[in-house]
C-alpha cells in the first residue's frame, strides 16, 4: 500500500484517492493523471480507522496562472464507512485536492491532478533509454565502418 502513488500518508494515517469518469471509460480509474475533461467522480478512502473517528473534509481547487478557484468542497463530517465521494466538472488544467482531517493537529493530504495534460517529464523519462541505445548503436556502427574491418569482411565474402 505504501508504494501506491494514489496513497498519501501523514504520520501513521493513510488516505487513497481514486478518480472515475464512467462517461468515457466504465472500468477505468485514475489517480493524478486524468485523461479527459468532464464530470469526474472523486473517491477518498480513509484507510486508517482513526480517520473514520474524526471529521474529514475535501476540497478541489483549480490552479490557473497564480489564481485559484474552488471547484468542489465537501464540508467536514464523520465517515464511519471510510469513504468520501464527490463529483466535479474538471476542465483541462491543474487542480489540487486537499483532504483535511480535523484532528489535533489537523492532518492535510495533498494530491496534484493533471486533467487532459501531457506530462513531458514522464515522456522524456520514457524516451531516454531508447535514445541512448540508438546513439550508442550509431556510434558503434560508425566506429566499425571507420576501422576498415567491415570493408575487409565484405571483401572476403565476394571471392
Amino acid at each position: 500500500m505504501e508504494e501506491d502513488t494514489c496513497v498519501r500518508q501523514v504520520g501513521e494515517n493513510m488516505v487513497h484517492l481514486s478518480a472515475y469518469q464512467p462517461q468515457y471509460d466504465q472500468a477505468g480509474h485514475y489517480c493524478t493523471e486524468i485523461p479527459m475533461a468532464g464530470d469526474t467522480y472523486l473517491v477518498i478512502d480513509l484507510i486508517d480507522q482513526a480517520l473514520r473517528n474524526m471529521p474529514v473534509s475535501m476540497k478541489v481547487v483549480r490552479e490557473d496562472a497564480g489564481e485559484s478557484a474552488t471547484v468542489t468542497q465537501i464540508n467536514a463530517n464523520y465517515y464511519p464507512d471510510g469513504v468520501i465521494s464527490g463529483i466535479g466538472t474538471l476542465d483541462k488544467g491543474l487542480y489540487s485536492v486537499v483532504v483535511t482531517a480535523e484532528g489535533i493537529p489537523p492532518l492535510n493530504y495533498h494530491y496534484q491532478l493533471r486533467v487532459e495534460m501531457v506530462d513531458y517529464g514522464k515522456v522524456a523519462r520514457a524516451w531516454t533509454g531508447p535514445v541512448i541505445a540508438l546513439l550508442l548503436l550509431s556510434w558503434l556502427i560508425y566506429k566499425l565502418i571507420q576501422s576498415g574491418r567491415l570493408r575487409a569482411w565484405f571483401g572476403s565474402r565476394r571471392t
